[in-house]
């Protein structure tokens, strides 16, 4: 892969309000079973632990989880990574306008490092995803490159336009209806888009009264990127899936898929 240092950001913001009142953070839901051997030792295995280890596969070691305050219950659980020999790092966000400020707390920490960002609530394959998309980042020489799921929900997800040879010309962010088949669900990125990312979100933090700004998606950011003649690709996973267990459909669907390999 590539030689530069590689970081990974897990914004871990949410506050779960489609699935509440839960006990604990959503991103430490159990869902399945750790596997040691015999079936009387099985474990419970949180829904985040599946998105580092599919980090972890593909060489990545270190990792920065972005905290609301009072979550504290993720850095209890984890602690500093050595369940997963990663070393593992929490950060507090700021200010609460979508995941683009999340990842931007990270900003002094990772500014020249690749980043590898994966939604911690999220279930997906395939299991070489991050390896396939860091490959593409090295080979492309791409500013972003986006891991694609298939879709058949829009106006759930951020849905990708893109060319026979992957590059990435439009993200439309929910749209109601489209004729679009593909939604992005993880991305790699080089230090040049953390550095538009950061900047475009300066003149946002300092407007007079931030308290009414509208959430700005990450897709957004991309697309601004990509009309600034950064250069984004796709790797398009035809086969994969995607669940999102913060909604109470997938939650179910979750549980079910990873409760019946027992």
């Amino acid at each position: 892969m590539t030689k530069r240092q590689i970081v990974a950001l897990l914004p871990a913001g949410g506050q779960a309000k489609r699935i509440s009142p839960l006990p604990l953070s959503k991103e430490l839901y159990p869902v399945g079973f750790q596997n040691f051997g015999q079936k009387s030792n099985w474990r419970p295995k949180v829904v985040c632990h599946y998105l580092l280890e599919k980090m972890q596969l593909a060489g990545i070691d270190k990792a920065y989880f972005i905290l609301r305050p009072g979550k504290w219950d993720i850095p209890a659980y984890f602690g500093d990574g050595t369940m997963l020999s990663m070393s593992l790092g929490y950060l507090i966000m700021g200010l609460p306008y979508g995941v683009p400020f999340t990842l931007d707390q990270a900003y002094p920490f990772v500014q020249d490092a690749v980043i590898a960002l994966g939604f911690p609530d999220i279930l997906f394959q395939p299991e070489d995803a991050y390896v396939r998309i860091l490959a593409r980042l090295e080979a492309s020489k791409a500013d972003v490159v986006l891991g694609l799921f298939p879709t058949d929900q829009p106006q759930k997800a951020g849905m990708v336009e893109f060319d026979d040879t992957g590059k990435v010309h439009l993200i439309v962010e929910k749209p109601p209806q489209s004729d679009l088949r593909y939604m992005w669900g993880i991305a790699v990125w080089t230090p040049a888009f953390t550095q538009f990312l950061h900047e475009y979100l300066i003149p946002l933090k300092a407007a007079p009264d931030v308290s009414v700004l509208p959430e700005v998606p990450i897709g957004d950011v991309i697309q601004a990127a990509i009309k600034q003649g950064f250069h984004v690709e796709a790797e398009a996973f035809a086969d994969g899936t995607y669940l999102d267990i913060g909604t109470p459909n997938d939650l179910v669907r979750a549980v079910q898929q990873l409760s019946s390999n027992i």
